[in-house]
């Protein structure tokens, strides 16, 4: 469901996120930017840099989701059962 006004902030992150799949202006679209792909990146970076995360641009968005999603955890487990 697309916003009938654009969103910012947190929100515009999370829908950016929600649509990165489909693509910029499929995002663009659904975050309430319409066909104003540059409004929408603008924007995108500018809520991202205000929550301290450092993206230029879409695609930056989708590298770094992948990122996080790829990145192996550390798994921490004592030797034996009984030693811990």
């Amino acid at each position: 469901m697309s916003s009938s006004t654009p969103l910012q902030g947190s929100e515009l992150i999370d829908c950016a996120r929600a649509n990165m799949k489909q693509g910029i202006k499929v995002a663009a679209e659904s975050c309430g930017y319409g066909d104003n792909i540059n409004s929408f990146e603008s924007e995108l970076k500018a809520s991202c840099n205000a929550m301290g995360i450092d993206v230029n641009s879409f695609a930056d968005l989708i590298s770094f989701e992948q990122v996080i999603t790829e990145t192996p955890g550390v798994e921490i487990a004592p030797d034996t059962p009984t030693k811990l």
